[in-house]
């Protein structure tokens, strides 16, 4: 697939420069034709072909989920955001009155309130204070004592596009035989991922963002090796594998990660994710990484050209789809205004303006940015 075709299947390109997709991505024409037939097909059949989406679902489409990110299908859960992945893990670890969590000071919203909310159980939050809005291994490793249960991070912060070392991380986590929890909605569809050479023990990203999804879609993977360490808090005729015998009330729950879903799944978004995820899988991760952090280094010198202040790490180990900057003299609010002004739609994150350009982006949405700009 090309690049330059592919853009051809966002009509957004048509009515804007679409810069945001680390807040909401745009979608595709062949992710909305995928929500449609399905749509379609549940108009004109009801649900004769019920038993088939199951089927779908549970196999073609986790497989290719699966591949994505290095995974085994029977890893792959389907959930509705990257927060019910994080309370999946939350309230279904066996914690004990002390236990601890691990987790940064300048986290998105979602991964902190899930821990917070378990001071009821006796549970503790540990805060590693970030460096200039990098989260290091080192301070990690200090933080975690012999009460800490689990480190949750997210792979790349939403506010500035620090990326984790998440070999170094792991290596400390199986070191100390600590879990490992990430909140990955900012590095899948950005970024590539292989979780079969990194132990990590869960990872939640919901479908909205950098994957290009509908809104109500994501996916939360569960190691195999670490799946019975999770209680089941919701369940129900989904949770068990008894097809249609609903009078066998056997709670025994399926062996896979299917568990955690425990009823109907949201059949047309996962539809149109799956149309999404073809598409990556087809470009190829690498060629899509490459392509973004290309258009970062492209937008990186412009706006330095232009005198601002690149806030987000430019080494190369940390660099990830998202990229920062400010102005010397002009507020964030006042930027965004401009920008808006020229049609150019970015994100206004603390300290700045945050660009998440995607695979449908090219170089001459970064000029128009550089352009627009004071």
């Amino acid at each position: 697939m090309d690049f330059q075709d592919l853009r051809n299947e966002f009509p957004i390109r048509r009515n804007m420069v679409y810069l945001n997709n680390g807040s909401i991505g745009a979608l595709s024409t062949r992710v909305i034709a995928a929500v449609d037939e399905f749509l379609a097909d549940v108009r004109d059949n009801g649900r004769t072909h019920y038993p088939d989406w199951c089927r779908v679902a549970d196999s073609e489409i986790k497989a290719d989920i699966a591949r994505l990110i290095g995974a085994d299908r029977a890893e792959i859960a389907f959930v509705k955001n990257t927060t019910e992945g994080l309370c999946i893990v939350a309230n279904g670890l066996d914690w004990r009155d002390g236990d601890n969590v691990v987790i940064a000071d300048i986290e998105y919203p979602s991964n902190v309130y899930c821990w917070m909310n378990l001071r009821r159980r006796g549970v503790g939050v540990k805060w590693v204070a970030n460096r200039e809005g990098r989260i290091l291994v080192e301070d990690i490793a200090a933080a975690i004592d012999r009460k800490t249960r689990l480190v949750s991070l997210s792979g790349v912060q939403f506010s500035n596009g620090f990326r984790l070392d998440l070999a170094r991380l792991c290596d400390l986590c199986r070191s100390r035989r600590v879990l490992l929890n990430l909140d990955m909605i900012h590095w899948l569809g950005a970024l590539q991922l292989d979780v079969a050479a990194w132990p990590i023990d869960f990872l939640s990203a919901g479908g909205h963002k950098w994957l290009l999804g509908p809104i109500g879609t994501g996916i939360f993977y569960c190691r195999a090796a670490s799946m019975d360490l999770l209680q089941l808090t919701n369940v129900g005729y989904h949770t068990v594998d008894k097809s249609e015998d609903h009078l066998d009330y056997d709670l025994t729950p399926r062996p896979d990660a299917t568990r955690f879903e425990e009823a109907l799944v949201n059949f047309p978004g996962i539809w149109g994710l799956h149309a999404a995820v073809r598409m990556f899988l087809t470009l190829g991760m690498e060629r899509v990484e490459q392509h973004i952090l290309g258009l970062g280094d492209l937008a990186s010198e412009g706006l330095q050209s232009k005198g601002y202040q690149i806030t987000s790490s430019r080494e190369p180990s940390e660099r990830s789809g998202n990229l920062c900057f400010r102005h010397p003299r002009l507020p964030a609010e006042e930027i965004d205004r401009r920008l808006k002004a020229a049609n150019v739609h970015a994100a206004v994150r603390p300290g700045g303006i945050r660009i998440s350009p995607s695979v449908y982006n090219d170089a001459d949405d970064i000029r128009a940015l550089i352009s627009a700009l004071p």
